[in-house]
């Protein structure tokens, strides 16, 4: 099997959770990666390049998915709107339309480097904290979708569900020091995001969907 991966922060706990999965079963030697920002693999899993992953929201309409994505109750600190003109950030699909539905002007910043400028004292608008305020939902940034081994990845998604993931330290410390951030830092920013599809972000996601293809 062939996982997407994305290497921002918020995808951090369920990359720990797979590797231990992995390594505590049989198959383990079937799973290989491909690393890449998340609009590159939003065409890796259309183009069957990856069997898995995590895409962009605003792409996962006519996926076959789990119930699993990268959720945001209000503010999200990684996903943001700078003042200027308006710029989309390539990397994102989701995040760039999300600022089109809401009708906000500026450059669009998002992942790790969004996170540094939230932390590092910088203006933004906070894109999950503008949706918030405009519905009263959290908002959906990404979801587990699949072409192949489809009842494995149920199944994964279903185990990390009732999974209370626990972050070694070494790993909390790497990481942090990867972005120039400190560890208490980055276990304040997981604690803003879930992974569950709950009722309240499955109606946010149709919202979401409704609202940006009248664009």
């Amino acid at each position: 099997m062939l996982f997407g991966s994305i290497s921002y922060l918020n995808l951090l706990p369920f990359q720990v959770f797979l590797k231990r999965y992995i390594s505590s079963n049989a198959a383990k030697m079937s799973f290989n990666y491909k690393r890449a920002v998340p609009s590159q693999i939003n065409k890796a899993l259309k183009r069957r390049e990856v069997n898995a992953a995590f895409i962009s929201s605003i792409e996962s309409r006519k996926c076959k998915c789990t119930n699993l994505g990268i959720i945001a109750d209000k503010k999200v600190y990684s996903v943001l709107l700078l003042e200027g003109k308006n710029e989309s950030d390539p990397a994102s699909a989701t995040s760039n339309k999300l600022a089109k539905v809401l009708d906000l002007q500026g450059k669009v910043l998002i992942g790790d480097a969004a996170l540094k400028h939230y932390l590092d004292g910088g203006k933004s608008i906070d894109l999950a904290e503008a949706w918030y305020k405009e519905t009263g939902l959290p908002f959906v940034f990404a979801r587990l979708c699949y072409n192949k081994h489809g009842k494995e990845i149920q199944k994964i998604a279903r185990i990390f569900t009732h999974t209370k993931v626990k972050i070694p330290q070494y790993i909390l410390r790497k990481e942090a020091k990867k972005r120039g951030i400190t560890s208490n830092q980055l276990t304040w920013y997981l604690d803003h995001i879930y992974y569950e599809m709950d009722d309240k972000a499955n109606k946010s996601l149709k919202l979401f969907l409704k609202k940006s293809k009248r664009l």
